[in-house]
């Protein structure tokens, strides 16, 4: 079973059990449970994806770690001219584990 859900404007295809790194959740602590809006649920051969069903479904995760990606540098230069400007950005994510993902109703 797994579902796909929405988080920080991005999906993720989740299963129970995984952890997921999503655009940090500011203010949820470490320990904290939150809740993500399912766009999809698969439970073997059954495929959800009725907007009125799914506003029931929730999955459920458990915030396990913040912390910062990968620094990313971005580089302007303009040929001639002397132009030239260098700056870096480190993204903030939050892990998160799956805990939980209610069947739909049928």
């Amino acid at each position: 079973m797994y579902a796909i859900v929405r988080s920080g404007g991005r999906q993720h295809k989740v299963a129970v059990g995984d952890i997921v790194e999503v655009d940090k959740i500011p203010t949820a602590q470490v320990g904290d449970t939150v809740e993500l809006s399912t766009l999809l649920v698969v439970d073997g051969d059954a495929v959800t994806s009725d907007p009125w069903v799914l506003d029931g479904i929730k999955v459920q995760a458990e915030i396990v770690d913040h912390h910062k990606g990968a620094k990313i540098d971005i580089l302007r230069y303009k040929n001639k001219t002397g132009y030239r400007r260098r700056q870096g950005h480190r993204q903030q994510y939050t892990a998160i584990k799956v805990t939980g993902i209610p069947a739909a109703a049928k």
